[in-house]
Parts: C-alpha cells; structure tokens; sequence
C-alpha cells in the first residue's frame, strides 16, 4: 500500500476525533469520565460543545466550544493527588503549545468557519471525580505565552 496511506492517516488523525489510540484503559476511563462532566458544567451554563477530543499529530485538545461569540479551547484535568500540585499546574508549557498547535490545525480545517472569533484557552480541572471538585479556569494560558 505503501506512503499514501500513512499521509491519509495523517490528515485524517489531524481531522477527526479519536484517531490516535488512547493511553491505559483505566485512565482513559477515569479521563472519558471528567470530559462528560467538564461538558455537562460547560452546557448548563450556556456553552456550546462544537467538538470533543480533537486530535492531530502535534496534539489534542479535550473539547472546543463556542460562548458568548468566542471559540474556546478546553484542556480537562483530574488530579486526585496534590504531591506535585493541582490539576491546573499540571498543563506544563509543552501541553500549552500541543494545544495550540492542535487549535491553529483545528482552524485551518473542520473549525475554518470559525477563523474570524476570538479564540482563548480555558481549562477544567477536577481535584476528585466529582461535580462538587470542579473548577472552570477562563483564559487559563494564551497562545502566545505557550
């Protein structure tokens, strides 16, 4: 088959959700799990999910939204221990620029109609697996401190 069928690939890792394989089954439930709740937080408070779990070589983002005029673009943490800080502190610069880096691929192609929206990058992050642990970080980085 041969070089087209690994850039087909490519393109369509790029495209469409779920195109890369997940990590262990047990956090990838745990993480599935903190994506549906994240969403259920965000859509109670009039958020549109445009897209879940949107993936490209360079990186994922967990979900990309729209409110108030405005794409975000959702990184989704659970840390159920402090050791080495909260959830928030564990979106390192080199996540940050995955994202990024995702966002910008996102808008190139199936988010294009978006373009001309202000973007930003928000996060969500769980301190235990619950709605009471949740905190929603608007602005939580910029592209260009990534």
């Amino acid at each position: 088959m041969g070089n087209w069928v690994g850039k087909i690939r490519k393109v369509l890792d790029c495209v469409l959700p779920g195109g890369m394989p997940q990590a262990s089954q047990g956090k990838a439930t745990e993480g599935a799990r903190a994506e549906r709740l994240a969403e259920q937080h965000l859509t109670a408070r009039g958020v549109k999910i445009l897209a879940r779990n949107v993936r490209c070589k360079g990186g994922e983002i967990d979900l990309i939204a729209l409110y108030e005029g405005c794409v975000l673009f959702i990184e989704v943490r659970l840390r159920k221990r402090s050791d080495f800080g909260g959830a928030a502190s564990s979106i390192t610069r080199a996540k940050q620029r995955r994202i990024v880096l995702t966002a910008q691929h996102w808008l190139q192609g199936p988010g294009r109609a978006f373009r001309g929206h202000p973007c930003r990058f928000d996060a969500i992050t769980f301190n235990a697996l619950d709605r009471d642990h949740i905190e929603w970080l608007p602005s939580a980085f910029s592209a260009e401190k990534a």
